[in-house]
Formats: structure tokens, C-alpha cells, sequence
């Protein structure tokens, strides 16, 4: 089995909290397409339940109360999107035939990780000159 992975099956919507939703989608889209035994439904149903997080998560960091609060939301999601990438090395390890299409979504999940810990570290710097100044 083949899942397919480009912009043709989910969208490509610009901004960050979309690029978070269509991780979630595509990771919907591999547990479909993986042969679920045993050890592929346990990863599968954590890797679905941490994707979803970053998204909501990330979305509910956008109405943030304050500084603080923001950057608690996005430690959350820096969380979230660090264990979805570690459920799709799992399901890599132990589905070679899914290897190309799940390294996709790896190296997506690792630049929004990527992302989401340097505004997570440019905000913190940011609130750190302002307080000093």
C-alpha cells in the first residue's frame, strides 16, 4: 500500500497553524494506509493524539493572555510535535515498506519543531530586552 502525500491530498494553506493541520491530516493519512497489528495501532493512536495536540495547541497559543502564556502553549506543542516525530521513527522502524513516505513526514514534523522552538526562544529573548530596557 501507497498513501499519498502531496498538496493534491491535503492542501497546502499558508500559515504556521495550518501547516500544523496538515501534519495532523497526513498522519490521519498513514495510520489509514499502515497494516495495523498490534504495535503499528498503539503508535499509530499515540501519533494521532500527540499531531492533533500540536495543532490545537498551537491554535489556542494564538489566543494567549500574556507572554507567559504563549510560551507555555508552545512548550506544549514543542512536546507534542517532539513525540510525533518520535511515533513516526517507530512506525518507520517497523513498516519499511511506508520508509520514503514516512520520512516525509519526519523531516515536515522536524522543521516544525525546528520552528516552533525558535519562536519559542526569539520570544523569550524578546521579553527579556524589554524588561531590561
Amino acid at each position: 500500500m501507497y498513501f499519498v502525500l502531496n498538496k493534491q491530498t491535503v492542501h497546502a494553506l499558508p500559515g504556521l497553524e495550518n501547516q500544523n493541520l496538515q501534519l495532523c491530516c497526513k498522519c490521519w493519512k498513514a495510520y489509514t494506509a499502515v497494516t495495523i497489528h498490534y504495535l503499528n495501532k498503539q503508535y499509530c493512536y499515540q501519533l494521532i493524539r500527540c499531531s492533533s495536540s500540536v495543532a490545537a495547541n498551537y491554535s489556542a497559543s494564538q489566543r494567549a493572555k500574556s507572554t507567559a502564556d504563549f510560551i507555555n502553549k508552545l512548550k506544549i506543542v514543542e512536546e507534542e510535535a517532539d513525540e510525533s516525530v518520535l511515533f513516526l521513527k517507530l512506525l518507520k522502524e517497523f513498516n519499511p515498506a511506508f520508509q520514503h513516505q514516512l520520512e516525509e513526514l519526519i523531516a515536515e514534523g522536524t522543521e516544525l519543531l525546528k520552528i516552533i522552538v525558535a519562536s519559542i526562544k526569539k520570544t523569550r529573548l524578546n521579553t527579556s530586552e524589554n524588561f531590561h530596557s
